[in-house]
C-alpha cells in the first residue's frame, strides 16, 4: 500500500492539475506556465507509476483536457480528441522515436512534423461534402456545438472539393487561431470602444469562436489550419502526409510549414529550425508536433486514454524578460488555500503585457527569496503563462526584506494552518467570506450548475450584504430582494433567480461536481450519481459501498466518506435535498 505521504501528494497534485485544466480549457485564463504545469503532471505520473493502486479513471493522467463550458449545446465526439504527450528536449524526442521503433520491429518509420499552433482545437463534420457541424475540443470526449460561429469563418469551407467531398460522414480537425498582427489590431479596437482586451492570441481565438452572436465571430480575424482526418469511412489514404494533401485539395488550409521527414534525425533538424525561426512566425506556436506518418503504423501503436502513442509535442524553450516586484498579495481559494501573487511593473513579454504572476506557495517564495522591490526574471514557457525564474540579486535594493508569509487569513483573520506534508497554508475558517465567494463562483460556473448572472461582482454583493452564507442559500433568494442590491435591476435580478431555480433540474451529477468534494470531478460524479441516485442515498453510503463502485477504489472512497461525514457538510446536503436541488 502506498505511504500516506504519497497518497496525500497524489490527491493534492490531482486537485491542482484539475484546477489548471479548468482555467485553461474552460475559462481561457491559465495561471501557470506550460513548464510548471508539465512539471506537476510529470510528478503525478511518477507517483502513479510507483503506486499503480492509486491510479483512477478520474486522474488527469488518464483523461485529456477540461470539461466543456455550458454556453453551447454539448457534442459527443465520434473519436476522442486526445491531448498530446510532450517533451522539452530533442534527446527526449529521440527516446520517443526509439520506443516507437521497438514497438514496431522491422517497420520503416517515417515522420510528419508540424508547427504546434497555439489556438482553439475544433472538429468539423461534413456530410457528402457539405458542412454540417462544428465543435470545440472540450474535454476530448464532449465539446461545444459552435456550428453557426465556425460557419461564419471564411477559413471553414461550406462545400468540399475532390475525393473527400464524396465521403458520407467526414470529420476533420484543426486549430482556430488569430495571427499576432490581427490580435494587436483587434485589441486596439476593443480598447478604443471601452471593451476589455484579450490577454493573448489564444484567448482571443477561443473567445471569438465562443461568441453568442455569430456575426461577432464573422468579424474577428480568425484563421484555421487543419491537421487531421479523424473519421472518413472507406478512404484509401495510406499516410498522414497523404491526408494533409487531401485536405488541401478539398479546400482546407494546412500549415505551409508542415514537412515530411524520413527519419528522426530529419525530424530533430526540423524542430530545431522551427524553434530558431519562431519569432518570424505570424502566429503564436509553442512547439512542434512529430507524428508517425503511415496510418497503419499509427493504428498498431494505438493510444492511451490521454494521448496517441504515435505523436509527440516538442515544446519550445521559453522567452524571458525582467521586471520589478511592486508588491505581494495573498489570494484565498474556495478550499482555503492561500496563494501569493506578485504585482509587477508592467512588462511586455512575447507580445503580452504582464502585470502580475503567481508565486504558488510559501516554500516557493522562500526558495527563490522573492522580495518586494526585487528585479525578477520572468519566463513564458510555451508562450502562454509567465512565471518567476529567479531574482536578479545584483539589482536588489537596499533594505529589501524577506517576505513573511501571513499566519492569518488576509480575508477573515482566522489562523492560516499548514500541515507537515502540505505545500500550502489554509484558512481554517469555513465561514471565511473569501472562501465562500470562491465556492459560490465554482458552484455557479458553466461547468457546474451553470448559473448565468452569478459572476464575481454578483457573488460579492450577495455575500457582503449577508444574503448568502452557503450555496443552499441561493435557492432561498427572491428577485425583489436581489433587485435592491447595488448593480442589480429588476430584470437582472429576475434572470438570476430564474437561472438558480432552473438549476434544480441539472441532476445529481452536476451537483456533485459543483459541490467541490475532494477527488470528485465530472467522471467520478457521473459514477456516483448512477450508483446512488440521490443525495440522501450517497450520504448514507459506507466506505465499503463506495469502494465497490467500479472506478472509485478505497482511497477515493475514504475521501468522499470523510467529506460527507462532516456535520456542516451533512447539514448543507440536507438543505439542498429539501430544496430539491439535484433532481433530474
Amino acid at each position: 500500500m502506498a505511504p500516506a505521504d504519497d497518497r496525500r501528494r497524489v490527491a493534492r497534485l490531482r486537485e491542482e492539475i484539475r484546477r489548471h485544466n479548468r482555467l485553461y480549457y474552460e475559462q481561457a485564463r491559465p495561471e501557470i506556465s506550460d513548464a510548471a504545469y508539465d512539471a506537476l503532471v510529470r510528478e503525478l505520473r511518477a507517483l502513479e507509476a510507483r503506486h499503480p493502486e492509486l491510479v483512477t479513471p478520474e486522474s488527469p493522467t488518464q483523461r485529456p483536457g477540461g470539461r466543456p463550458a455550458r454556453a453551447f449545446a454539448p457534442v459527443a465526439h465520434r473519436v476522442a480528441m486526445l491531448s498530446l504527450d510532450d517533451v522539452a528536449s530533442t534527446a527526449e524526442l529521440r527516446a520517443f522515436a526509439g520506443r516507437v521503433a521497438r514497438a514496431l520491429p522491422g517497420a520503416r518509420v517515417g515522420w510528419v512534423c508540424e508547427p504546434k499552433v497555439d489556438g482553439l482545437g475544433v472538429a468539423l463534420l461534413y456530410r457528402r461534402g457539405r458542412f454540417a457541424r462544428g465543435a470545440t475540443r472540450g474535454d476530448g470526449r464532449v465539446g461545444e456545438d459552435v456550428t453557426r460561429n465556425l460557419a461564419a469563418l471564411r477559413a471553414v469551407p461550406k462545400r468540399l472539393r475532390g475525393r473527400l467531398a464524396r465521403v458520407g460522414d467526414l470529420e476533420v480537425r484543426g486549430e482556430a487561431f488569430m495571427p499576432r498582427a490581427a490580435f494587436e489590431t483587434l485589441n486596439r479596437a476593443l480598447e478604443a470602444a471601452g471593451a476589455p482586451a484579450f490577454a493573448n492570441p489564444r484567448n482571443a481565438a477561443a473567445g471569438s469562436v465562443r461568441q453568442k452572436d455569430a456575426r461577432v465571430t464573422a468579424g474577428r480575424p480568425l484563421d484555421v489550419f487543419l491537421y487531421e482526418i479523424s473519421h472518413a469511412p472507406g478512404h484509401a489514404l495510406a499516410s498522414h502526409w497523404e491526408a494533409l494533401g487531401a485536405l488541401r485539395r478539398a479546400g482546407f488550409r494546412t500549415s505551409p510549414l508542415n514537412r515530411r521527414c524520413p527519419d528522426v534525425d530529419a525530424a530533430v533538424r526540423y524542430c530545431e529550425r522551427l524553434a530558431r525561426g519562431r519569432a518570424r512566425l505570424v502566429y503564436d506556436a509553442d512547439g512542434a508536433v512529430v507524428k508517425v506518418d503511415r496510418l497503419e503504423l499509427q493504428r498498431r501503436l494505438g493510444r492511451t486514454s490521454h494521448h496517441p502513442r504515435w505523436a509527440l509535442a516538442l515544446k519550445f524553450q521559453a522567452r524571458q524578460a525582467t521586471t520589478v516586484v511592486e508588491g505581494i498579495r495573498v489570494q484565498v481559494g474556495r478550499t482555503g488555500v492561500l496563494t501569493p501573487v506578485a504585482t509587477l511593473s508592467p512588462v511586455r513579454l512575447a507580445g503580452v503585457v504582464i502585470s502580475s504572476v503567481t508565486l504558488h506557495n510559501e516554500d516557493e517564495i522562500a526558495r527563490k527569496d522573492v522580495r518586494v522591490g526585487d528585479t525578477v526574471l520572468l519566463e513564458r514557457a510555451g508562450d502562454v503563462i509567465p512565471h518567476v525564474v529567479g531574482v536578479v540579486r545584483a539589482r536588489r535594493p537596499r533594505g529589501a526584506r524577506p517576505y513573511r508569509f501571513p499566519r492569518r487569513c488576509p480575508a477573515c483573520g482566522a489562523r492560516a494552518a499548514r500541515g507537515p506534508e502540505e505545500a500550502h497554508r489554509l484558512c481554517t475558517n469555513d465561514a471565511c467570506p473569501a472562501r465562500l465567494k470562491e465556492r459560490l463562483r465554482h458552484f455557479g460556473s458553466r461547468r457546474a450548475m451553470g448559473l448565468d448572472g452569478l459572476g464575481g461582482a454578483a457573488v460579492g454583493r450577495l455575500v457582503d450584504r449577508g444574503l448568502v452564507r452557503d450555496v443552499a442559500d441561493l435557492y432561498r433568494l427572491r428577485a425583489p430582494r436581489v433587485a435592491r442590491l447595488p448593480g442589480f435591476a429588476r430584470k437582472s435580478a429576475e434572470n438570476l433567480v430564474g437561472a438558480i431555480a432552473a438549476s434544480r433540474r441539472r441532476g445529481l451529477e452536476r451537483l456533485l461536481d459543483a459541490l467541490g468534494v475532494p477527488g470528485v470531478g465530472a467522471h467520478v460524479a457521473r459514477l456516483l450519481a448512477a450508483r446512488f441516485g440521490t443525495l440522501d442515498g450517497l450520504a448514507r453510503a459506507s466506505r465499503a459501498e463506495l469502494a465497490r463502485v467500479p472506478g472509485i477504489g478505497p482511497v477515493l472512497a475514504r475521501s468522499v466518506v470523510d467529506h460527507l461525514a462532516d456535520r456542516r457538510n451533512r447539514r448543507l446536503l440536507a438543505r439542498l435535498a429539501a430544496a430539491r436541488v439535484g433532481a433530474a
